[in-house]
């Protein structure tokens, strides 16, 4: 039989004396949190015992003693130690014994009270206890079989030095009937500015509180559901974004204590998350308004749609013409192209209406990045997308136009072959067609037929346009929902502390001596980068489509309404 003792690399250097910690009969393993030396009474040991077990809920128990002698071992001693056992009464009773400044300790086990006695193989495993404690073990995410046992094993281990934190509340400078030894013997680890930041978060918590409250009573109200508001609200990033960063500051500064790691660490990267992101959003306020680059931005926008409106119109003249030689149907083709060109006519006058106001507007826009980057970037998208609003008019009258005559051509080309849609059953069926009824549908077909490729030429161009809009507003999202979903205290932490993330451990064998325990050093791996991000990612608000290639080109095929991204509750088209 083999028995495991994990003993701390701070009780090392402890005086003489007893073994505390928890005996795992199921790993038949003993994990030694402290030594209580001498001079010590046993009754108030247990008492002390006692009270830990009832708080912790964890079995505390005296495994065995502990011997550290500078000089040769005394007889007298030995005996003493050899002693307690009969006073605690633990099986197995664990001895050991660290002679000088030697690295090879002694270690043996006593069964007073069994019949058969075994001789017992003792591997002795060193831990940091400090590490360990801090430390949250993180199971792989595809564990099964052996590898789910192991790591029930491995946090069982964790878990019982984690939970027996009231234990390492007391140190050497306490004047209590038990001196422990532990990895906080020398002084319980505080900071004067995190103990003021934990005062002064209560009042500044509630005071939040209040304060959001009231922000989510106005934003549930019955007034922004009426139709134009809602309709904002639900369409406009800007909206959504603020919508979702409400959502986070109800999270932190909700009084309901963390009821596991999870939840703390979800709370703490909320926390850290808006924290950068309005250093970041004031870093480019500031930027903005010095040296007048806002006067500067406002000057250059007029130009910038001038220009763009040149260049459809430039467009639309050569669509109008022979575009690549190709030969249209001129009726159509002039009705398209001055349909287009009053509409960009109308564009041209409509911005030419605001550039009074344009730099008054971008001052106010400027200043909402000091609630964030994010929120800068969703007005950038919004604003993207509606100074670009006429060429998602031109997208919808050339996708709504080539989608009908697409349609029309497939319901006439069943009426050839004798069959239509069952609109009922939502199959195709067979059905007989007069004379009269034949004709007119190979009228109409051929004229829809030699009418598509003016139509289809005019929404491929549209639609390239769409296009292009949607990946810069798409690269805008992608931005927005990396800073709002990467977990950046935990990837600061893993950097920072990397034992805090445990993945696992390592064990690596020391320097052996015959007729020694095996000694084994306890080394903790930490979680990948992949997987710090992979488990403590925060969800967004936006849930992009997951098309395929193939149904992509299957809707650009049919004229169908493409987005590049859509929010939840929202059907696409």
């Amino acid at each position: 039989m083999v028995l495991k003792v994990f003993f701390p690399l701070c009780c090392s250097s402890a005086d003489s004396g007893i073994l505390i910690g928890r005996w795992i009969s199921e790993q038949s393993s003993a994990v030694v949190l402290a030594v209580v030396h001498f001079p010590f009474i046993p009754v108030q040991v247990k008492q002390y015992l006692g009270e830990v077990q009832r708080v912790t809920k964890v079995s505390v128990s005296v495994l065995g003693s502990w011997s550290n002698s500078k000089q040769e071992k005394e007889e007298s001693l030995s005996e003493f130690l050899e002693d307690l056992g009969t006073i605690f009464c633990h099986e197995p009773w664990i001895q050991i014994s660290k002679e000088g400044d030697s690295k090879f300790w002694s270690c043996s086990t006593l069964q007073k009270h069994s019949k058969n006695p075994q001789e017992e193989e003792i591997i002795l495993v060193y831990y940091d206890q400090r590490k360990v404690m801090l430390s949250h073990l993180h199971p792989p995410l595809d564990t099964a079989g052996q590898g789910a046992e192991d790591a029930s094993k491995l946090s069982a281990i964790f878990d019982t030095v984690a939970r027996s934190q009231v234990l390492f509340m007391t140190d050497r400078y306490d004047e209590g009937p038990v001196k422990l030894t532990h990895w906080q013997s020398d002084g319980v680890e505080a900071s004067i500015i995190v103990e003021l930041l934990k005062q002064a978060s209560v009042p500044a918590c509630m005071l939040l509180t209040f304060l959001l409250s009231l922000v989510s009573g106005i934003c549930r109200s019955r007034v922004l559901k009426f139709w134009p508001l809602s309709f904002l609200w639900s369409k406009l990033s800007t909206c959504e974004q603020l919508g979702h960063r409400l959502q986070h500051l109800q999270v932190i500064s909700s009084s309901k204590k963390a009821q596991n790691q999870n939840q703390l660490m979800r709370k703490a990267n909320i926390f850290v998350s808006l924290l950068i992101d309005v250093a970041l959003g004031i870093l480019l306020m500031s930027w903005l308004y010095r040296k007048n680059r806002i006067g500067h931005l406002a000057d250059t926008l007029i130009p910038v749609a001038d220009h763009v409106a040149e260049e459809l119109q430039d467009l639309l003249q050569w669509l109008m013409g022979a575009p690549a030689g190709l030969k249209m149907n001129r009726a159509l083709d002039q009705v398209l192209g001055r349909f287009f060109l009053y509409h960009i006519h109308l564009w041209i006058s409509y911005i030419h209406l605001l550039s009074p106001f344009i730099e008054m507007i971008l001052w106010y826009v400027g200043l909402s990045a000091c609630l964030g980057l994010t929120v800068a970037l969703c007005i950038l998208s919004d604003i993207i997308a509606l100074l670009t609003f006429h060429i998602y008019c031109f997208y919808v009258y050339g996708a709504r136009l080539y989608c009908l005559k697409i349609y029309g051509l497939s319901s006439l080309w069943r009426l050839f072959r004798g069959k239509k849609w069952n609109v009922l059953r939502q199959r195709v069926d067979s059905c007989s067609y007069d004379l009269d009824q034949l004709f007119i549908g190979t009228l109409l077909f051929t004229i829809l037929l030699f009418l598509l490729p003016t139509t289809a030429l005019y929404y491929l161009v549209f639609t390239l346009l769409r296009l292009l809009v949607v990946i810069v507003q798409g690269l805008i999202r992608l931005l927005v929902d990396l800073i709002d979903s990467l977990p950046l205290y935990s990837l600061i932490l893993r950097l920072c502390r990397s034992y805090r993330l445990a993945a696992g451990v390592k064990f690596r064998v020391l320097e052996q001596q015959d007729g020694k325990p095996l000694r084994l050093l306890m080394q903790i791996n930490p979680l990948s980068y992949g997987g710090v991000v992979q488990m403590y990612r925060l969800p967004t608000y936006s849930c992009y489509p997951r098309d395929s290639w193939a149904s992509l080109c299957k809707k650009l095929f049919l004229g169908e309404l493409i987005y590049p991204w859509k929010h939840k509750g929202d059907k696409q088209n």
